[in-house]
């Protein structure tokens, strides 16, 4: 039996409204479900890690988890009607409890990827470096040692080597998780090279190549707690060297040992290495840390002091001295000193008299 025309409008006009109001209610409680805030109040970001293979279905599993939506069905069909359902990047993303549906979804259409803070302090080693980028999940620390101790590729961005000690510029940097060390090595590199562009022309008009100047200057670092004593502890380094002197640097025999703690008598004598500066005239064979600028500096625009010796009064600051006989007396001041309680450290400065007098 056949329908008629008017009997097909007849039908076809409230099915048309009834998917019109059923279309008009989905919108608005998806609007209203998803576009409210987030349920957590948290000032933090909240991040998402979206795994490479993750589809739209578990990407809404991963936001409902998290508290940011409260329906992932609304999400998934706000992700298809925009077309962001299989343009979203594998990583870590930071959304915020202010943030809507679409901005959510923009993030991940533009792969806004999140990217960790991570500083570097002055002073640093590769290891130090290297223990801080995998504590912060940018890289794996044996992968980026691979590279930081290996000659070729010191050789291949053009530094002295063999090591990149010396040259990963301690700064604050930005690196999305898993970052391939390739490319936090590349950027630390960089960065010094940028800041080396400042003093590059002085240190050739001074005739002290690359090597010379990062190599005092992470000594520098190393000895130096007061900004302002910068520059003379690298006179005293300087004049020790014209004077055909040895260094004596404590933190080369550290860096020898991989330990930056307090060195005993025996270390001094035990620790066979070309960094021990106490057997070993001359430098270093490389940087000891990745040097800061002021520390660039201080070798560059040292302090015109005749100083050539110099001992820690224990509050960070130094005595310095002209003379050796300057110099005994100085340690004598030290172990004078009503307010020193570290007695062990008054022999030890007793008995680093012995080594300095027999490298004269």
């Amino acid at each position: 039996m056949k329908i008629s025309r008017y009997k097909k409008k007849k039908l076809i006009i409230p099915l048309f409204l009834g998917i019109l109001v059923l279309t008009l209610a989905v919108s608005w409680i998806g609007n209203s479900l998803f576009n409210k805030k987030t349920i957590k109040s948290s000032k933090e970001p909240i991040i998402v890690e979206i795994e490479k293979g993750d589809n739209i279905f578990k990407v809404a599993k991963k936001l409902k988890e998290k508290g940011l939506i409260k329906s992932e069905l609304f999400f998934i069909l706000k992700a298809f009607k925009t077309g962001t359902y299989n343009k979203i990047k594998a990583g870590e993303y930071a959304f915020y409890p202010s943030q809507s549906v679409e901005e959510v979804l923009t993030f991940f259409k533009e792969g806004k990827i999140y990217l960790h803070k991570i500083t570097i302090p002055e002073g640093s080693t590769i290891w130090q470096i290297a223990d801080i980028l995998e504590k912060n999940k940018i890289c794996k620390k044996e992968e980026f040692l691979s590279l930081a101790e290996n000659p070729s590729v010191a050789e291949s961005f053009k530094l002295p080597g063999p090591t990149l000690e010396g040259y990963l510029y301690p700064d604050t940097y930005f690196f999305h998780k898993d970052t391939p060390p390739q490319v936090v090595i590349r950027t630390m590199i960089e960065n010094f090279w940028k800041h080396w562009g400042k003093f590059k022309e002085i240190a050739e008009k001074q005739k002290k190549s690359l090597k010379k100047v990062i190599i005092l200057a992470s000594i520098v670092e190393k000895e130096a707690y007061y900004p302002e004593e910068k520059p003379i502890i690298a006179a005293v380094y300087l004049n020790r060297l014209k004077k055909g002197m040895p260094l004596q640097a404590d933190p080369t025999i550290n860096y020898a040992l991989k330990d930056f703690r307090k060195l005993t008598y025996k270390d001094y004598y035990s620790v066979k290495s070309p960094y021990n500066t106490y057997l070993k005239d001359g430098l270093p064979p490389t940087p000891i840390c990745n040097p800061g600028e002021e520390s660039i500096k201080a070798v560059l625009f040292p302090a015109k002091v005749p100083y050539l010796y110099f001992v820690a009064k224990g509050d960070g600051s130094h005595y310095f001295s002209k003379t050796y006989k300057e110099h005994l007396e100085a340690i004598k001041k030290i172990r004078n000193n009503k307010e020193s309680t570290d007695n062990s450290n008054s022999t030890l400065i007793s008995e680093r008299k012995d080594i300095e007098k027999e490298n004269l």
